[in-house]
């Protein structure tokens, strides 16, 4: 995992090789204005869900607790505070339901290790042994998340 400002961005890009086209993507666009629904940046390479909706309660978010085989996400605070709960997938014990190949999901009935939380133009990278519960806070949370195949 990974937790920082879009400002330091360059910094990742050669993480991954498509790190490089999606911190590209996010420097181009006026992220206040981007409208909500999925797209495509790059093919299967790169993809973008933006929402903006209602926060959630800790225990709401939790119940999805949620990690990712074939995808890295980028997720970046667009407005708002969201907070995360994480926790690394080999130490969760509790998996809830099978892997679904079709969404990428599996999902933890674990509890988080710890949370955080980010404010406007700070991201998170979850890799695939990072598992997650976002969308955690109070009042609107507008967001970005970029699905990066692996």
């Amino acid at each position: 995992m990974i937790i920082d400002s879009l400002v330091n961005a360059s910094k990742y890009t050669s993480l991954h090789p498509n790190f490089a086209k999606a911190f590209a993507y996010i420097s181009s666009v006026d992220l206040a204005t981007l409208e909500t629904g999925k797209f495509d940046i790059d093919g299967d390479n790169l993809r973008g869900v933006v929402s903006d909706k209602q926060g959630m309660l800790t225990a709401e978010s939790i119940a999805k607790f949620e990690c990712h085989n074939t995808h890295i996400d980028i997720q970046v605070c667009i407005m708002g505070k969201e907070t995360f709960g994480w926790k690394p997938r080999n130490s969760c014990i509790a998996p809830k339901g099978e892997y679904n190949p079709e969404k990428d999901v599996q999902f933890y009935d674990d509890a988080p290790d710890m949370f955080f939380s980010l404010a406007d133009k700070q991201f998170v990278v979850f890799y695939p042994e990072d598992v997650h519960a976002p969308m955690i806070g109070e009042g609107v949370i507008k967001k970005l998340v970029i699905k990066v195949k692996i």
